[in-house]
């Protein structure tokens, strides 16, 4: 079969958590979901195409043409909870233009609400979970015409009942996955906020997360890694295949088990890739001897979750971490030559002006290179969603994929300060850090390329310059208290 991928832009949510200059600025990333769900289809001989309109700024129509031109017998499409109804709307015209060709959709959203993202009558059939035995499975039964009751792992529509078959069990691992596919993506044109190489590329080398963040999705989650030939495997293969030459490793928590972070950066350094390459981190998971391995294997930065100034507000959302730890371990990565950038949190319980102004004194007072400073959410399947669903009895999030709530963001109950003093306090924080003259000279100077200038000089401007939300942005940002006030069940089925 013929199957092809498209991955739609989208524009800024109010729901979101960060600013909309940040998910502006922040960077091109190729639809790395998307990739498995295509590698794993190509691996079952399959001929895929991934068609990334927004990298490319494609329209709906230019999509669609270059979709006719391909000729596929089935369209996927990635959904998140954020874009749910905006990628809805490209399903709609995509099914106008191909009338007969069934449309699969994938992504963590099916995760979380699998059997209300299928009352959208344009959506045939969805992966609730990995794609690994559902999607061959499905493309089987498509090819031959056979029972979708017996596909792992699916939901679709029978007669008109929404019906979700049991998943494979034991889950599958992360290790049978085959190599994400690429070579038809616009490699060239992916870049992140602080990328200094090209071509650039994102990894993910390993699945969830067993610390217990409130905030956090993947929170207790089954840590389900790749091994370590795995990963370089991937990391060799788009290096002479792809021309890439600096990786964003998207992991929740890569160096979790050092024995196997110790055994990727010697990999790395028996192949000879001279790759720069970043990930995420824990303070608590490194030491010295792990960050000079790492250093040596060509690790350039570390993103820390640090997320608060304060003690308390770390112990309340379980982060389990100490002020201490955070200062020794930014330091420790400065001496053993890594940049660390720091992941930051507005809006914790109890959040006040005060504590936000701590967090930035805290922020500058680490020496970062960078920091991205987040809006606390209530994003699906974490701690704080489950709390205030089952406080309100209303799940927005249900309500927005199934059509029945408008665009707006979530109420913060455990704070006093209002959305809007969330999103001030959040764009001053920016400002406050990276503001500073002495911090705008040092990063001017390690500046490396013209496009690099150019996309750190306009991102700056527009965080300091443009009024983040207009005067109606505030009245939808505040319409979910009444909402939750005023019809705390009204919705539910």
């Amino acid at each position: 079969m013929r199957l092809a991928f498209v991955f739609n832009p989208f524009s800024y949510k109010l729901h979101e958590e960060n600013l909309r200059v940040v998910q502006r600025f922040f960077g091109l990333f190729p639809p790395l979901s998307i990739c498995w769900a295509a590698g794993i289809a190509e691996a079952a001989g399959h001929e895929v195409q991934i068609i990334d309109a927004r990298t490319l700024g494609l329209s709906k129509e230019q999509t669609l043409e270059r979709l006719k031109q391909f000729k596929p017998d089935a369209v996927g499409l990635m959904m998140t909870t954020y874009m749910f109804l905006e990628t809805m709307e490209w399903v709609r015209f995509i099914k106008q233009g191909l009338r007969d060709v069934p449309v699969i959709i994938g992504g963590y959203n099916l995760r979380v609400y699998p059997k209300e993202s299928l009352v959208h009558p344009e959506v045939d059939f969805g992966c609730v979970n990995s794609a690994l035995n559902t999607l061959p499975a499905l493309l089987g039964e498509l090819e031959h015409g056979g029972n979708f009751h017996d596909v792992p792992g699916l939901v679709f529509r029978d007669n008109g009942r929404i019906v979700q078959t049991p998943e494979v069990d034991p889950a599958p691992s992360f290790v049978d996955y085959p190599l994400p596919h690429r070579a038809s993506l616009p490699n060239e044109l992916y870049e992140e906020f602080p990328t200094e190489r090209k071509n650039f590329t994102v990894m993910v080398t390993s699945k969830g997360c067993p610390h217990a963040c409130v905030f956090c999705e993947a929170g207790r989650t089954p840590h389900d890694a790749r091994t370590p030939e795995q990963v370089v495997d991937e990391m060799e293969q788009v290096y002479h295949r792809f021309g890439v030459r600096e990786i964003d490793i998207f992991d929740y928590e890569f160096p979790l088990n050092q024995k196997r972070t110790r055994r990727i950066c010697k990999l790395i350094k028996e192949r000879n890739l001279d790759i720069l390459w970043a990930c995420r981190s824990r303070v608590d998971s490194v030491d010295e001897a792990l960050l000079r391995d790492m250093a040596d294997a060509g690790c350039g930065r570390i993103y820390y979750g640090i997320e608060h100034g304060m003690q308390q507000k770390l112990d309340e959302i379980n982060k389990g971490i100490s002020l201490k730890m955070i200062r020794d371990t930014i330091k420790l990565t400065r001496d053993c030559g890594i940049r660390p950038l720091g992941f930051f949190l507005i809006g914790v319980p109890g959040e006040t002006r005060q504590s936000v102004a701590s967090t930035i004194k805290f922020a500058k007072s680490l020496h970062l290179d960078y920091v991205q400073f987040s809006k606390l959410t209530a994003k699906p399947w974490t701690g704080m969603w489950r709390e205030l669903v089952q406080s309100t009895g209303y799940d927005y999030w249900r309500e927005y994929v199934m059509g029945r709530a408008v665009e707006a963001a979530l109420p913060r109950p455990w704070t006093d300060l209002t959305n809007e003093d969330i999103d001030r306090l959040t764009k001053w924080a920016y400002i406050n850090f990276h503001a500073r003259p002495l911090f705008l000279m040092r990063h001017t100077l390690k500046v490396r390329t013209l496009g690099e200038f150019r996309r750190k000089f306009m991102g700056f401007l527009e965080m300091t310059f443009r009024q983040e939300s207009r005067s109606e942005d505030w009245l939808e940002r505040n319409q979910p208290f009444e909402v939750y006030k005023a019809h705390p069940k009204a919705r539910q089925d």
